[in-house]
């Protein structure tokens, strides 16, 4: 058995409405999930897979950090990986320059979020003081770069130059794994 804590918050998005996501989550893992109203889960292992248990132990923690239910399954799939990057190490605790900080993240009407996650192919949740990154072996090193560069101040139009130059070596990754 494995202890996950979640944000009462959230406790919510992965019940699901009628309890349907922490359903399908049992089934397609072949895991038992018990939660709790305080944000405490306890995924009961698949004897058949060990590995399920730790890959449902990120998909709630992806959960837990703001993704829809139906982004975070793709951690069921081979090589997909969960990245938690905190703002603070970055800017500090300060709330002032967190939420600048999530801004400068989100862009303009979710501009910035959007082109990392189109030109990656990785998805992206910003919520409290993390950035949470789902994205296969090529995709998230990419996107978590792109992420600290803003983090630690560099220009929009920089993060999107390297992105563009990165797009290339994801393309030629995407053919490998088709």
């Amino acid at each position: 058995m494995r202890l996950v804590r979640i944000p009462k918050d959230r406790v919510g998005a992965l019940i699901g409405e009628g309890g349907e996501t922490k359903e399908l989550i049992e089934r397609r893992a072949g895991v038992r999930l018990d939660i709790d109203g305080e944000g405490e889960v306890n995924i009961v292992d698949n004897p058949n897979d060990p590995l399920a248990a730790l890959k449902v132990m990120d998909l709630v923690k992806a959960v837990g950090r703001g993704f829809a239910p139906h982004r975070a399954m793709r951690l069921l799939d081979e090589d997909e990986y969960l990245e938690i990057v905190e703002i603070g190490d970055f800017v500090g605790k300060k709330s002032d320059k967190l939420s600048r900080m999530r801004s400068r993240l989100i862009g303009t009407n979710g501009k910035t979020r959007r082109i990392i996650e189109d030109l990656t192919g990785a998805n992206m949740s910003i919520y409290g003081s993390t950035v949470a990154l789902i994205g296969n072996s090529v995709q998230l090193p990419v996107a978590k770069k792109a992420v600290e560069m803003i983090l630690r101040g560099s220009e929009h139009a920089t993060v999107y130059r390297y992105l563009e130059r990165s797009r290339a070596t994801l393309r030629i990754a995407e053919m490998g794994f088709s």
